[in-house]
């Protein structure tokens, strides 16, 4: 069985402190001892690390040794438009399971009014379902949460590999649509755009195609927002998988 990872801020000569909740959690829960050994990630590098004390709502730990930790091979930001928050925090921890690298919140003409604002305050606590899935599923490094933006700030994201999810007829596949095999290697980043649930209006399409973003389709059916999120993020992850595969790189789970 996989030991259980944690995050924690920092790395210094060879110790680390595990504060608030989650050492109170491996302290409770787990019942956590001097002596027993878990997994640490700084969000750069991860170790096999000792933990020398336990406290009530702190936890130290001394490495023992670096861990061989994959890379995943695709950097994926999800922008993905504001719906309501209960389906927001299942698609922010889905997402993170699924190796996204970054998910940017975004308000569309056709988001529920007063979703943006409330968003904002909203932050702190998609970014702690994050760091807790980042977790459970093993990652080497967290997923980005960033503050919510307007659909004009997100147009211009600077990727080079800009798509956004188009339910009209006509837009291609996403999987067609990406670089062939052999050059995906060479591009690190893919940034995917997910509509709200009213879909795109007319001057949304011609703002993004102005910015150079490709629609692109997932098929016949109409997903529901969150669902198509994950759904590209899944198409992309595995066509970057599927390369690094070919190329006799370690298999990621």
């Amino acid at each position: 069985m996989a030991r259980r990872r944690f995050f924690v801020d920092r790395v210094v000569a060879g110790e680390a402190e595990l504060r608030g909740e989650e050492a109170t959690h491996l302290a409770r829960v787990l019942r956590a001892a001097p002596g027993q050994c878990y997994e640490i990630c700084d969000n750069h590098a991860v170790y096999l690390a000792e933990i020398r004390e336990v406290a009530r709502d702190r936890v130290a730990f001394r490495v023992i040794e670096p861990v061989n930790a994959p890379a995943l091979p695709v950097r994926i930001l999800l922008c993905a438009a504001l719906i309501k928050f209960d389906r927001f925090e299942w698609l922010v921890e889905k997402a993170t399971e699924l190796g996204v690298a970054a998910i940017l919140p975004v308000e569309a003409e056709r988001s529920e009014k007063g979703l943006l604002e409330a968003a904002r305050k909203r932050v702190e606590r998609w970014r702690k379902i994050a760091r807790e899935s980042s977790q459970q599923s093993r990652r080497p490094s967290l997923t980005e949460i960033h503050a919510p933006v307007r659909l004009a700030e997100c147009s211009a994201a600077a990727s080079r590999l800009r798509y956004y999810l188009e339910e009209e007829p006509g837009a291609p596949p996403l999987l067609t649509a990406l670089p062939a095999a052999p050059e995906r290697p060479g591009c690190g980043e893919v940034t995917l755009l997910t509509g709200p649930e009213g879909g795109w209006s007319p001057g949304e399409r011609g703002l993004l195609k102005a910015a150079g973003w490709a629609g692109v389709s997932l098929g016949p059916l109409i997903l529901r927002a969150e669902t198509a999120g994950l759904a590209a993020a899944a198409i992309v992850f595995h066509a970057w998988l599927a390369v690094a595969g070919e190329q006799g790189g370690e298999r990621l789970g």
